[in-house]
Order: C-alpha cells, then sequence, then structure tokens
C-alpha cells in the first residue's frame, strides 16, 4: 500500500476531486479554539503568501506610497509623458484607441478623465470586436489622423501591432502606446511604447510585468502630471487628484484578472475605497444595476461589475462601456447600465450555448496537452469565457476558436485561457513566428489569435509539443492549498470579516480556503443549472450552508449529492457572508471534498 504524503492535510492525499491537500502555510487546524486568534489570522495569512515577516507591516495595509515605482524607471515613460503633456499645453487633438473589453475601457476612460480634468478634451475610438478584431488597424488610424487627430494613444493594444502603425507614421500621426501584452524582440514604430514586458525592460519595471493595462495608464498619468508640473502649467490651476482614478484602476485589474499583489494590491485596495465614495457618476449607476446593497468587495469587480461592461463589446456596442466610465449626466449612466445589464443577460445564453458545443468536442482531443476546440456559428465575443469554463472542466489550457463561414478558405478567431505554470501568451507568440498565425499575441494566462482554418491542426500539434512537458509539471503539483481547518461552530461571520481583512484577494493573492468539518450532510440537491445546494452538520451540532458552483455533473458533485451515505465529511472552500440572510451568517463555497473517516 503506497504511503500517505507526510503534509497531506489530515491525511487527504486524494479528495473526491482527485487531489492532495497541503497547507499554504503551516498548520493552521484551529478546529473550536478561535476565540482570540482573529487578530494574529492576517499575519498568518499575509505569512503563508511570501510576506517577508520584516515586511508585514506595509502589505497588511498596502498603500500607493509603499509600493508605486518611480515612473521614469519604464522604458518610454518620459517620452510619453513629455508628448501627453505638450498635447495638454497645445490644445492639440487627440485621441484615446482603447480595446473592447474592461481592461481596455477604463484604461480608455482614465485617461480621458485624466485629461478632462487637465482642461484638455479627448475623443475615444474603440473597435469593433466582429467587424474589426483586436487591436489598432492602420486603416482605423489613418482615418483618425484625418480628421484631425495628430496624437493618438492606444490602450491595452498595439503591443505587436506593426502593420498598424507603421501606417500611422507614414500618414504623420503620433502614436504613444500604452500595453501590459506579451511582446517581441522587434518593436512597433511608435513615438513611445510603455510596457512592463518589453523584453528590453530593466528588472524594476519587469517586475511590474502583472500589471493590467490599466495600471501602466495610471503610471503615465503620474509621469504627465509630474511633466507638467515641471512645465508651470499648475502655476494657475489646481493639479488633479490622481487618486480618484483608481476605481477605474481597480475595476479593470480585477477584472481582466492581473495578479493582486504588490503595486496592484495596494492600488486595488484603494480603489475599493474610492468606489465606496461613489464620486465616479458612471460606477455609481454601474454598482446600482448589479444589485450590490453594500459597498463592492474585489469579488464583485469580477463577477458583477465586469462582465456587464464586458457584454457592450463582447455582444452588443463596443462604447458603450468608455461611455458609461466617462458621462457625468446620471440619466445617461443609469441608462447605459440598464442596457449593458440586458445585454450581459444574452451573453450568458449565448455562452451557455457554445459552452455546450465546446464541451462535446472535448472527447476529440485524446488527451493533448491543450484542448483547441473549433467550431462554425459560435460568437467570438463570448470564446474567452468558454476557454476559462474549459479549463476549469479539463485542468488543462484551453483554445476555443469561432470559425468562419466559408470552411475551405475562412478563418478562425480564438481565446485561449490556461493554468498557472503554462505561459499560453509566449507559446501563441511563437506559433505566430512560425506562420501558423494571421495574428497572436497576449500574456501568460489569457492569449487571441487568428488563424487559417487549415492550419488549425498544425497549430494544436505545435501547442502540444511546445507545452506538453509545462503542463505535465503544472498538473503534478496541482494540490489543494488550504490556510486553516475549524469545526463548523467556527464557521461564524466575524472569521469571515477577519479573513477578509487581509485582502483584497485574487490572483496571485488567493482568497482564503478553509476545510470545516468533520460533517454529515443533511440536505443535498441541485439548484439553478447545475449548482449543488447543500447543508451540513457536525458534532458540535452547528450547521451551516454550503453551495458547489457549477459542480453537479463533476465527480465531486455527483458524491455530494448521491455518495455519502451518511459518512463524514471534510467540506473545502471560501467561506463567504450570506448576504440573502435576515441576519449575517457565513456559509461556505465548496471547491472540493473528502472522506473524514
Amino acid at each position: 500500500m503506497a504511503s500517505r504524503p507526510a503534509n497531506a492535510v489530515f491525511g487527504i492525499d486524494r479528495s473526491f476531486s482527485g487531489r492532495t491537500w497541503r497547507w499554504r502555510g503551516g498548520n493552521m487546524d484551529l478546529g473550536d479554539n478561535i476565540a482570540g486568534l482573529e487578530d494574529d489570522l492576517v499575519t498568518q495569512l499575509l505569512l503563508a503568501r511570501g510576506v517577508p515577516r520584516d515586511d508585514l507591516a506595509r502589505h497588511r495595509n498596502p498603500t500607493l506610497r509603499d509600493f508605486l515605482p518611480d515612473p521614469s524607471t519604464f522604458n518610454d515613460m518620459d517620452v510619453a509623458a513629455e508628448r501627453l503633456a505638450q498635447a495638454v499645453i497645445s490644445g492639440e487633438s487627440t485621441t484615446i484607441y482603447g480595446d473592447y473589453d474592461v481592461d481596455g475601457a477604463t484604461s480608455a476612460a482614465l485617461l480621458i478623465r485624466l485629461l478632462r480634468m487637465l482642461g484638455h478634451h479627448a475623443d475615444y475610438y474603440i473597435p469593433d470586436r466582429l467587424l474589426e478584431g483586436y487591436g489598432p488597424s492602420g486603416e482605423a488610424l489613418v482615418r483618425l489622423g484625418q480628421k484631425g487627430s495628430s496624437l493618438i494613444v492606444t490602450v491595452d493594444c498595439g503591443a505587436m501591432a506593426y502593420q498598424a502603425l507603421e501606417e500611422a507614421h507614414t500618414a504623420g500621426v503620433d502614436v504613444i502606446v500604452v500595453d501590459h501584452h506579451k511582446c517581441a524582440v522587434e518593436l512597433p514604430q511608435a513615438v513611445a511604447l510603455v510596457n512592463p514586458n518589453r523584453l528590453d525592460e530593466n528588472d524594476i519595471a519587469a517586475a511590474h510585468g502583472h500589471l493590467a493595462a490599466v495600471g501602466v495608464a495610471f503610471l503615465l498619468a503620474v509621469a504627465t502630471v509630474r511633466s507638467l508640473r515641471q512645465r508651470g502649467y499648475f502655476e494657475t490651476r489646481r493639479e488633479p487628484n490622481l487618486l480618484s482614478l483608481l476605481d477605474l484602476v481597480a475595476l479593470g485589474t480585477v477584472a481582466d484578472v492581473a495578479a493582486i499583489h504588490g503595486l496592484n494590491r495596494a492600488m486595488v485596495a484603494q480603489g475599493l475605497k474610492i468606489m465606496a465614495r461613489r464620486e465616479n457618476v458612471g460606477m455609481s449607476a454601474l454598482i446600482d444595476a448589479s444589485r450590490l446593497n453594500r459597498a463592492p468587495i474585489c469579488s464583485d469587480l469580477g463577477f458583477a461589475l465586469g462582465p456587464r461592461i464586458n457584454a457592450g463589446g463582447r455582444v452588443g456596442e463596443s462604447t458603450l462601456g468608455v461611455r458609461l466610465l466617462t458621462t457625468e449626466d446620471p440619466d445617461e449612466a443609469r441608462a447605459i447600465s440598464a442596457q449593458l445589464s440586458q445585454l450581459n443577460e444574452e451573453r450568458r445564453a449565448i455562452e451557455a450555448a457554445v459552452q455546450e458545443a465546446a464541451e462535446a468536442l472535448i472527447p476529440t482531443q485524446h488527451n493533448r496537452a491543450v484542448a483547441v476546440l473549433a467550431g462554425h456559428g459560435w460568437h467570438p465575443g463570448v470564446i474567452g469565457i468558454v476557454a476559462g469554463r474549459i479549463k476549469e472542466k479539463t485542468g488543462k489550457p484551453a483554445l476555443v476558436i469561432a470559425l468562419d463561414a466559408d470552411e475551405e478558405t475562412g478563418h478562425g478567431k480564438g481565446s485561449g485561457r490556461s493554468i498557472s505554470g503554462v505561459d499560453l501568451g509566449a507559446a501563441i507568440i511563437a506559433a505566430r513566428e512560425h506562420g501558423l498565425l494571421v495574428a497572436g499575441g497576449g500574456h501568460a494566462m489569457a492569449a487571441g489569435l487568428t488563424v487559417e482554418s487549415g492550419k488549425i491542426d498544425a497549430l494544436a500539434d505545435f501547442l502540444d509539443e511546445r507545452l506538453a512537458r509545462a503542463v505535465t509539471a503544472a498538473q503534478s503539483q496541482q494540490s489543494l492549498l488550504l490556510d486553516l481547518a475549524v469545526a463548523p461552530g467556527g464557521l461564524k461571520p466575524g472569521l469571515v470579516e477577519s479573513l477578509e481583512s487581509g485582502g483584497p484577494y485574487g490572483v496571485g493573492w488567493p482568497s482564503p480556503r478553509i476545510a470545516v468539518g468533520p460533517v454529515r450532510l443533511i440536505k443535498a440537491d441541485v439548484v439553478g443549472k447545475d449548482h449543488v445546494r447543500l447543508i451540513a452538520a457536525g458534532r458540535d451540532g452547528a450547521s451551516f450552508k454550503a453551495i458547489a458552483f457549477r459542480a453537479a455533473e463533476s465527480e465531486l458533485g455527483q458524491t455530494l449529492l448521491h455518495g455519502t451515505q451518511g459518512r463524514n465529511l471534510w467540506l473545502a472552500g471560501r467561506p463567504k457572508i450570506d448576504d440573502w440572510a435576515s441576519s449575517p451568517k457565513a456559509e461556505l463555497h465548496v471547491e472540493d471534498a473528502a472522506w473524514a473517516d
């Protein structure tokens, strides 16, 4: 009989989902003994997330003062700031060219609002996802120049737009690129290209490669204000309050699934405070449309606010997000928010249909390292979300491609999502350099591409060969990491609040995961389409509600529904406050379970 891993929590080396349970930090099996320990929990959470003991104070309450680097550290930052400052001083016609997702919308809105505070008007241009695709096109840039814009700032795009930027340069249009996606050795022609993921960046700037584009745009805002200050621009006018823009930074950073550590964590933490003040008319309307009756928390940005902004670019009008986040008219803000909420409902229906079709193709992958799924009639606006669902289901990187109508000569638009430890963006860039793609790029966890229909099989083979070893290594290290364990009676609102004080949480700064048990299931049924709802009770007489989202058809869900037969279990997941209860109660969002006897 094989021995169990020595550090497996409660000896669980194979849970219902097939994972070994391990402590993220040290052993934190609190059982019933949680009284008086809450203050120390945050220290334990910080240490478990890699914070050195002598740096705890800075991370306990992350502020910009402690984490903001000198923007001049980044290549081309000073050039970009000087050029933008000159446009402000001379009243030069300026256009912000954004992407159609949340990061693009918030980046564009941030620079538009910045320039407005500086007394300068800027137009915006957001390409249509279906008609124009991702990134700046030469045709659009030249047309904007012909309409009078002598300066264009691209945000969340442009790092690989060689032909488009060359056409703009030939037409005499200055372009500043503000991006965060992977770069190649050769850079496109631009007045300045500010991107922490440039291959020629210094170590300090490269350490901020986890920034979303909106974070890079905020650094450009800081540098631009400094340039204007040095020029005496504020001798007769008030300097803008740049902190007021951090609500946009928080939304874009979280919605783009950027790693929430270091500078990002500081910006999100402060941005949530700004968001709670409801100073941005559009953001306030968006919060109301999301039916939040409290100040937003980090998870709300990714699951409530962000999807509504994204819905405009995915299945509606690409400019809706920027319009909402820059309007000063409450009536317009309410109307746009309502429209985005309706589009989000439509997006969900479209997404469900594409997901069902894509999942039906999983068996055809024959254990490839990367699932490459393609289909006709799939809406390009939802393929990224579906790729994420397929990744969750298979535990592997997934690429979902929406094919043109012409199967022989058409192209496909693809979107991919990766797993921790597998750099999908770099692989997509390599595939483009090998002639397998018309266009492609991204970052470690997500990528986009355009591919000829006839080259999809070759692309799948290329990704399989290139990433097989990395995927195998990443999967072999997949364990369920726990921060602490408590008896059912310890799952209380006070514990949840104490754990939340170690946030904000997100990718790279995972929210606390706890084990609760031993318990027996009193009730288990399916709610919604495929969520498993539970009521569990412990030996201490305490009971609580729990739910396993999108788990009904999984091995975990089926065991919880039909296979426990009164046996004792450990449940593992994220503790949350039940907002719908008449009085605050704690519940568990279940991610895994294992036998307790």
